[in-house]
Parts: C-alpha cells; sequence; structure tokens
C-alpha cells in the first residue's frame, strides 16, 4: 500500500530533558508551540518511519519540550534524536485570504511581467520585516521579497507566482 498524503517537515527532535521520556524539539514553525496543535506526528530518519501520538508539550524559554505516548524513560528518548518531525500536509489549518504556507511556495514556478520564468522557489528566509522568496533558476539565485509591491499572483492551482521583477534586479 503506498501513501500519497504529502507530508512537510516541520522540525526535528533535538534532545532530551530530564529521565521521564521528555524531548528537546526545534520547530521550523513562525511560534515554536504551533507544532503542539497536531496529535499525530510522523518521524523520519534514514529511512525509517515511525508514527507517533503528542501526550503533552510545553514551552520553557523559548524551547519546545515535549512528552510523546509511549516514550517513558530517557534511553526510549534519546533513541529519537535527530529523527524530523513531518506532519501531513492535509491536517494543516485553512488560511486566510493572501496567506499561504511557506511548504505551498515551495516549489512554485515564478514568472515575471514579462512572461520570463525565472526560476523555482527552493526556499524561504524571514528578515523581520517580510518574507522572502528564495529562487534558482536558469538566470542564476534570485532573492524576492514577497510583498504586494512585487508579488502579483499566487496561483496554487497551476503552482506558479507572477512577480514584478527584472531579470537585472
Amino acid at each position: 500500500m503506498t501513501d500519497n498524503r504529502q507530508n512537510v517537515a516541520m522540525g526535528y527532535i533535538k534532545g532530551v530533558f530530564g529521565v521521564k521520556g521528555w524531548l528537546k524539539v526545534a520547530a521550523n514553525t513562525e511560534y515554536s508551540d504551533s507544532l503542539l496543535d497536531y496529535p499525530e506526528w510522523q518521524l523520519s530518519k534514514d529511512g525509517q518511519r515511525l508514527s507517533v501520538t503528542v501526550e503533552t508539550g510545553k514551552v520553557v524559554n523559548g524551547e519546545l519540550q515535549v512528552k510523546l505516548v509511549g516514550i517513558d524513560d530517557r534511553e526510549a528518548a534519546f533513541a529519537l534524536r535527530g529523527y524530523t518531525i513531518e506532519i501531513n500536509r492535509e491536517d494543516f489549518a485553512p488560511t486566510e485570504e493572501g496567506e499561504y504556507y511557506w511548504a505551498d511556495l515551495v516549489g512554485m514556478t515564478v514568472v515575471n511581467t514579462e512572461g520570463i520564468v525565472l526560476g523555482k522557489v527552493d526556499n524561504l528566509m524571514e528578515t523581520g520585516a517580510h518574507d522572502v522568496l528564495m529562487i534558482s533558476g536558469e538566470y542564476g539565485r534570485k532573492l524576492i521579497p514577497f510583498v504586494s509591491q512585487y508579488i502579483g499572483k499566487v496561483d496554487t492551482e497551476n503552482k506558479t507566482i507572477t512577480a514584478d521583477w527584472g531579470l537585472d534586479y
């Protein structure tokens, strides 16, 4: 049986805390406790996959600490170090008009207003003021601020972004 669901990497297990199976988690989310919104996690590392259930979690001094069901001692927790935490894309909350998950933007083709393909979004970067699309393509690496001044249309159905951005910028 194949699993066609799209899982999105949302962080990783960076260490253990205490002796009762608590884990330290590095979350790749805007708010570190956002991962607690998802009770079921897929863990992956070196081709191994595990399904786990979050028992409880908390943020302590800006660090996410999580207790998983069935992970009850330091040894069991230590064995999970380095695993990537993945969430099924179908489980994400709906976005508001004009809002997008980074995971949905990565892989989209960026075309400028002259119809020239600038490349594909391979990552995003947070600058504090706004997010920046990181694009790679035939014309090299481009960094385009993800703001309405430069971004015209985001077509999620056709996986394209129209940008008011020249080749020489």
